[in-house]
């Protein structure tokens, strides 16, 4: 059960200082955060793309505690959608954004939030792409859900992340479905109390497997974020039974994970979208990507055994 203690690790200044300090540290990030600026990302983009994969770009860091920082936030990603603009890439290079940074935490952060976020969508609609807006910790999400309904009014293609192991999401997701939304599905990253989410992984996975087919059978677009092979094989079998075309849905993977398996589906003919993220602060996603699974902390201990 290490997950959690790695994901408290992951609030822990004092372990920030510890990790980043660490001399094997960067070379295993790099494995996850393939570059810090845009001039370092834009050749993973044409690297990935001329593969025939698809992208959904996160621009990382979470700890925001001043508007300035939010409205930095928000600058980063209107940077990075201009050096889009000329790789004409439409909806093969989206966006996924953390209302975090754009200060949902902070006073009046709904609002804050959604003030920022918008120009984000708009100048990703002017490119011919779209947003995500990614789930954090269950006491976020009412905020988030109310700022997609609100952004899809007038850009109806903003997708939001949903996550299994919480015991709300399968009436979010019924929701979502029936209103025609761009969902991504995800497990679930974040530690959250038996109060409010299943803790074991079997429960989590027959929870996946329940609100995948509630997506696959409504009205919206299905996105199936799983490293899992055996998720993956149903998501292709829910997809077939509801009749869906290799365009009606997609598979989406973090960068740095099972790469041949992106190449594998895509060369199938299915949509694979890979999760690039890049940027300096990096830690707190970095530290999820360790507790998701048991392999990546395995790989990031024997790196440092091996440069020690």
């Amino acid at each position: 059960m290490l997950g959690p203690v790695i994901l408290a690790a992951s609030r822990s200044d004092r372990m920030r200082r510890l990790v980043s300090a660490a001399p094997v540290t960067k070379p295993v990030v790099d494995r996850f955060i393939p570059g810090e600026t845009v001039d370092q990302i834009v050749p993973i983009i044409r690297e990935l793309t001329d593969q025939g994969l698809e992208l959904t770009m996160d621009v990382v860091g979470e700890d925001i505690t001043t508007p300035a920082q939010a409205e930095a936030a928000r600058d980063a990603y209107l940077e990075l959608i201009d050096r889009l603009k000329p790789l004409d890439l439409g909806t093969r290079a989206e966006m996924s954004v953390k209302l975090s940074m754009f200060g949902q935490a902070l006073d009046g952060g709904h609002e804050l939030a959604l003030a920022n976020v918008r120009p984000v969508v708009e100048a990703a609609a002017e490119i011919g792409t779209t947003v995500t807006l990614d789930a954090e910790d269950h006491t976020t999400l009412d905020s988030m859900f109310a700022i997609h309904e609100e952004l899809r009014k007038d850009f109806p293609q903003t997708g939001c992340v949903i996550q299994a192991y919480l015991f709300r999401t399968e009436a979010d997701a019924r929701r979502l479905a029936d209103g025609g939304s761009r969902v991504r599905l995800v497990k679930g990253a974040y530690k959250e109390p038996a109060e409010v989410a299943y803790q074991q992984r079997h429960e989590i996975d027959k929870a996946y497997v329940r609100i995948l087919r509630t997506l696959m059978e409504g009205e919206g677009y299905p996105m199936i974020g799983s490293h899992d092979p055996r998720l993956i094989s149903i998501g292709q079998e829910l997809a077939r039974t509801a009749g869906r075309k290799l365009d009606e849905y997609e598979f989406q993977m973090l960068y740095g994970i099972r790469g041949d398996e992106h190449l594998r589906l895509a060369a199938e003919g299915h949509r694979m979208r890979v999760y690039t993220a890049y940027g300096t602060d990096w830690y707190g996603y970095f530290m999820r990507r360790l507790a998701e699974k048991p392999a990546n902390l395995r790989f990031f201990a024997r790196s440092m055994v091996s440069k020690g």
